[in-house]
C-alpha cells in the first residue's frame, strides 16, 4: 500500500493534470480562443437571422456527439484519477460525466428530435431547463476541481479504495441527472417559461435571469481557474469556459434565438467545441506519453544489451589478449622441461626458457590491466615511446610463430620518426594482434608466405605503421564489419581483436583501417600523431646547438 501511495508525486510529471503548459500549447489555446470570438462575431452578425433548413435529426446527432465525447473524456478524467487519487480530477470527471448524461433526457424531450412534441411526456419548456441545468453544472465541477487541486497534498488524495470513490461518484451524478430530469418532465407546469413556442423565442431564455445566471457561473468558474492555473489540463478547461461564455453570450442576442437560424445551429457548434476540446487534448497527451513510454522501453533495452554485450566484450578481450602470453608460457615451459629432462640438463638453456614464462606472465598481467582501464575508461599513465623500438620488441615475440608457419618478414623501418605519446603495453597489443591475425591468415593460403612490417611519417607529420600479409584476405562483404565486437571469420576466433586495436588506436588519437593488398592477402594501417611536447623539445635543442 505504501509503494502505491509513493508512486503518485514520480506520476505527476508525466500526466495532464500536473503537467505545465509549454509556450507552445499557450499560444495555440490563445488562438483557439480568439478564433472562438472571431465565429462569435459571425455568428451574432447580420448572417445570424438568416433561417435554415430545419434538419429533424441534427438534435439527435448533436446529443449522440456529445454524449460520446463527454463521456469518453470522463472515462478519460477516471483513469486519470485512479493514477494520482486526487479529489480535484474526481470532481472534474463526475463534471463532465454529469454532462454526457444529461445530453440524454434533452434529445429525448427535444421538439422534433424523436416525437413532434417530444418524449418523456415532457412539456415546452423541458429542453431549455435541461439546457440551462446543463450549462449550469459544468461550470460548477470546475470551480469545485480548482478548489480542490491545489489543496494539502496530504489531504487532496482519495484514501479508500478507487472502485469506491468511482461508483459513488457516478451513482451521485446518475441520481442527480434523474432528479433533474424528473423535475423539468414531471414537474414542468411548476417552473418558469422560458419558451414561448417551438420555433420562435419572444420572451425566451435571454429575457430571464436564468441566462444572466449560466453567463456569471461560467465567469466565475474561469475566474477561480484562472487564479489557480498551472497545468495543461487548467489551460484548456480554461479555453472550454471561454466557449460556454461565447456560446451563452450568443444566446442572449434577441435577434439569434430563433430555432433553425444561422446563429441557433452556430450556437450547437459552439457546444461541440466545448464537448471536444478536452478530450482532443488528452488523447493527444496519453498518445505523447505512450510514445515516451514507448521510447524508454527501448531505450532501456537497449541499455541493457549494451551491458551485457559490455560484459561479453571484456571477457572475450581478456581471453583474447591473454591467450598469447599464455601460449607463449606453455611452450617456454615445455622447453625449459625438455632442456631439464636431458641427460646431460642444459640449466643456461632452461634458465633461459623460465626467464621467458615470467617475462609472459608480467605481460599477461599488463594485457589485463590494459583491457580493464579500456573498457572502464580508466586514465592511464602515457609516456614518449619509439614505434620502431615497439614494433622490433613485437616481432621478437612472434618470432618462433614465424618460423613454424615459414614465414618471411620483411621490415622497413624509417629512422628518425616522430615519438609517440602512449600506453606501451596497449600499442604492444596492437601490433601482436595485426602481426598474429596476419600470420594466421597465411598458415591457411597456398603460395609464398610473406610478411611486411613498415613505419613511416604520415602526411599528417605523426607515424603511420602498416602491416602487410599475403594471406586469405578480407572477403568484400566483411570489409565493413571486421572492426564490429564479436564478428569473427575464424573458426577458433572471438572476434576481438581488430575491435580492441581500433579502440586502442582511437584512444590514441589515431585511426586504424585495412585495405587489400597487392596482388592478394591484407595490409592494415594505423596512424599515430606525434607527440608535440618532444617535438618541440627536440627543435629547441637543435636551435641551441645551432647557436653555439
Amino acid at each position: 500500500m505504501v509503494k502505491t501511495r509513493s508512486a503518485a508525486p514520480e506520476v505527476q510529471a508525466f500526466t495532464i493534470s500536473s503537467l505545465p503548459p509549454s509556450p507552445a500549447q499557450r499560444r495555440l489555446a490563445l488562438g483557439v480562443v480568439l478564433a472562438l470570438m472571431a465565429a462569435f462575431v459571425v455568428a451574432a452578425g447580420p448572417l445570424s437571422t438568416v433561417p435554415l433548413a430545419r434538419i429533424d435529426a441534427f438534435v439527435p446527432m448533436y446529443v449522440a456527439a456529445m454524449f460520446v465525447s463527454d463521456g469518453i473524456t470522463a472515462v478519460l478524467l477516471f483513469a486519470q484519477f485512479a493514477i494520482l487519487r486526487s479529489h480535484a480530477l474526481l470532481a472534474i470527471a463526475s463534471g463532465y460525466l454529469f454532462t454526457a448524461l444529461i445530453v440524454i433526457p434533452y434529445g429525448l424531450t427535444f421538439p422534433g428530435a424523436f416525437a413532434p412534441e417530444g418524449l418523456l411526456g415532457a412539456g415546452l419548456q423541458s429542453p431549455p431547463w435541461l439546457y440551462f441545468l446543463w450549462h449550469v453544472g459544468f461550470p460548477l465541477s470546475v470551480t469545485a476541481y480548482a478548489l480542490l487541486k491545489n489543496a494539502d497534498p496530504s489531504k487532496q488524495r482519495w484514501k479508500g479504495t478507487l472502485t469506491t470513490a468511482s461508483l459513488l461518484s457516478a451513482a451521485v451524478v446518475v441520481a442527480a441527472v434523474c432528479a433533474a430530469t424528473l423535475l423539468v418532465t414531471a414537474g414542468h407546469a411548476l417552473l418558469p417559461r422560458l419558451l414561448r413556442d417551438t420555433v420562435s423565442s419572444a420572451g425566451p431564455l435571454y429575457q430571464s435571469s436564468a441566462a444572466r445566471i449560466v453567463l456569471v457561473n461560467a465567469v466565475v468558474a474561469l475566474m477561480v481557474l484562472w487564479i489557480r492555473r498551472g497545468s495543461v489540463l487548467d489551460l484548456w478547461l480554461m479555453v472550454v469556459l471561454c466557449d460556454y461564455v461565447i456560446e451563452i453570450s450568443l444566446f442572449m442576442i434577441p435577434v439569434v434565438v430563433n430555432r433553425y437560424s444561422f446563429g441557433w445551429y452556430a450556437g450547437r457548434f459552439f457546444g461541440l467545441i466545448s464537448g471536444t476540446l478536452v478530450l482532443f487534448v488528452l488523447l493527444y497527451e496519453i498518445t505523447t506519453l505512450y510514445a515516451r513510454l514507448v521510447n524508454a522501453i527501448l531505450s532501456q533495452r537497449r541499455e541493457r544489451e549494451a551491458r551485457l554485450m559490455t560484459g561479453d566484450a571484456v571477457s572475450a578481450s581478456i581471453a583474447h589478449e591473454v591467450n598469447q602470453p599464455l601460449s607463449a608460457m606453455i611452450a617456454n615451459a615445455d622447453a625449459g622441461l625438455n632442456w631439464l629432462t636431458r641427460a646431460v640438463p642444459d640449466l643456461e638453456e632452461a634458465k633461459a626458457a623460465f626467464t621467458h614464462i615470467a617475462a609472459d606472465g608480467h605481460r599477461a598481467g599488463a594485457v589485463i590491466a590494459g583491457t580493464r582501464a579500456m573498457f572502464k575508461k580508466d586514465v592511464r599513465a602515457r609516456t614518449t615511446l619509439d614505434v620502431n623500438e615497439i614494433i622490433r620488441g613485437v616481432l621478437a615475440v612472434v618470432h618462433d610463430e614465424l618460423e613454424r608457419h615459414r614465414v618471411s618478414v620483411r621490415v622497413e623501418l624509417t629512422d628518425s620518426l616522430p615519438w609517440v605519446n602512449g600506453d606501451r603495453v596497449q600499442l604492444q597489443q596492437v601490433l601482436l594482434n595485426l602481426t598474429t591475425n596476419a600470420i594466421e591468415s597465411m598458415a591457411t593460403a597456398d603460395g609464398a608466405r610473406a610478411l611486411g612490417v613498415t613505419s613511416e611519417i604520415h602526411t599528417s607529420g605523426g607515424v603511420l605503421v602498416s602491416v602487410k600479409d599475403t594471406g586469405t584476405g578480407v572477403a568484400p562483404e566483411d570489409v565493413d564489419r571486421i572492426f564490429a565486437p564479436l564478428f569473427t571469420t575464424k573458426g577458433h576466433g572471438m572476434g576481438m581483436g581488430l575491435s580492441i586495436s581500433r579502440s586502442i588506436i582511437e584512444a590514441h588519437d589515431g585511426r586504424l583501417w585495412s585495405a587489400p593488398n597487392a596482388p592478394r592477402g591484407s595490409v592494415f594501417h594505423f596512424v599515430l600523431p606525434a607527440d608535440t611536447a618532444m617535438a618541440a623539445g627536440r627543435q629547441a635543442a637543435r636551435h641551441a646547438g645551432a647557436g653555439r
